[in-house]
């Protein structure tokens, strides 16, 4: 894992530990998804990568686009992010904020990776099973790659799941050279 997406992991689970309901949740998730597009602006990624403006200044024009729309735990959290030279994590930040929401309310993406695209009814009868098996309300995305020659890789949260033939040959040639 990446240093940047440790950090927005420390950061969304600091911000999720903050809320008591889903309400409050629901207002976390609107504040970081529009830091996090705030975030992704030309002018202020220019702003942000600029050695001769203090993280400060970064922290105030921030602030002041975003006045209306932050709470004071939302404030502190960007002047804590600027302090700390992390303002280009917050999209990473909303991202994982919004994983936590969703896992919190039993649901959990799925990216299922699969040499053609998986037809209707195996996306429900899949996603009927990981649910099964994981305890989830599972939302699937199937995404194509046409380098595993069949079969399908799951990545459930932490959890990878090979069943490409491009998965089976590599463990068989791994086996063979040992």
């Amino acid at each position: 894992m990446s240093e940047n997406a440790k950090t927005a992991r420390a950061y969304a689970r600091a911000c999720f530990e903050v809320t008591q309901s889903k309400v409050e949740r629901a207002k976390w998730s609107e504040m970081l998804d529009f830091l996090a597009a705030v975030s992704l602006d030309a002018d202020i990624i220019r702003l942000m990568s600029s050695p001769a403006v203090h993280r400060d200044r970064v922290a105030e024009v921030v602030l002041k686009v975003a006045s209306g729309y932050l709470t004071t735990q939302g404030e502190n959290l960007v002047r804590l992010l600027a302090e700390n030279g992390r303002m280009h994590v917050l999209p990473l930040i909303a991202q994982e904020f919004s994983a936590l929401c969703r896992e919190a309310d039993g649901q959990m993406n799925v990216r299922v990776v699969s040499a053609m695209a998986l037809k209707e009814q195996e996306k429900i009868q899949l996603a009927s099973a990981l649910g099964k098996r994981l305890g989830k309300i599972i939302t699937l995305d199937n995404d194509i790659d046409e380098s595993l020659i069949g079969g399908a890789v799951v990545y459930a949260g932490d959890l990878v799941i090979d069943g490409s033939i491009r998965g089976r040959l590599q463990g068989l040639a791994n086996a063979v050279i040992r």
